[in-house]
């Protein structure tokens, strides 16, 4: 139902603060993404393009799945089964989603581990194309996108307060990728957490897909402590340093 009449009324202006604030929840991981594969090009303005037109080209597609409820709600129907297991659209590309996103990290991981840069140019490791970074931007958003609107879908039906959610969540993001990304390159060691962040959300679509829920919340709790466990460490070696 498109109903943008509802945006004016309490309870309406109220679905949309949740909504908006559930999408950008479920968003940090994708922006933490899209932090660490900007920072593999060569150039703050290719950096700033590439976050800018995957998240806009992400943004459209974003849009366009919200006008196909119908079809978006279908793929929760079984395609075929594998023994007791219910294979539906969702679940292979949750299952593909998720494959890519531990494979990547993993990859960015074990590069990290064995690249000893010698100057600042070289700490972000091998160069990556324009074009590749946003591909990669543009087709984890996609595999996110799937699973947030589902989520939506199951709080409220308007696709008006969908829509603006989905806008507002995305402004949020470019506005803060560009600090969040030169916060990760800044330090080694929060860039690591974050990787390793990844792979535990890669493995949760795995998971996920496999129809084995485990609650996303204890990952992000998990998260959070961690980055304030190392921003206390960060902290310390900074007074150190100075005496």
């Amino acid at each position: 139902m498109f109903d943008i009449s509802a945006l004016s009324t309490p309870q309406g202006l109220f679905s949309l603060i949740t909504l908006s604030l559930m999408e950008i929840v479920l968003g940090i991981d994708n922006l933490i993404f899209i932090a660490i594969v900007s920072s593999k090009l060569k150039s703050k303005a290719e950096q700033n393009k590439a976050r800018a037109v995957g998240l806009s080209i992400a943004l459209v597609f974003r849009i366009c799945l919200l006008f196909s409820i119908s079809w978006i709600i279908g793929m929760k129907n079984a395609l075929f089964s594998i023994g007791s297991l219910e294979v539906t659209g969702r679940d292979l590309i949750l299952f593909v989603g998720g494959i890519f996103l531990i494979i990547k990290t993993i990859k960015e991981i074990i590069e990290k581990i064995n690249h000893h840069p010698t100057s600042t140019k070289e700490q972000n490791g091998v160069a990556l194309s324009l074009q590749s970074a946003i591909l990669q931007i543009t087709f984890l958003d996609i595999i996110f996108s799937f699973d947030s609107i589902l989520t939506a879908v199951g709080l409220i039906r308007n696709v008006a307060i969908m829509i603006a959610a989905v806008i507002i969540s995305m402004i949020v993001m470019l506005v803060f990728s560009a600090k969040v990304s030169d916060f990760i390159n800044r330090h080694p060691t929060v860039k690591m957490l974050a990787l390793t962040f990844l792979v535990a959300i890669g493995v949760l679509l795995v998971l996920e897909s496999l129809h084995i829920e485990i609650e996303k919340g204890y990952v992000y709790s998990g998260l959070v402590f961690a980055l304030i466990v190392e921003l206390l460490n960060m902290a310390y070696r900074s007074k150190a340093h100075k005496q």
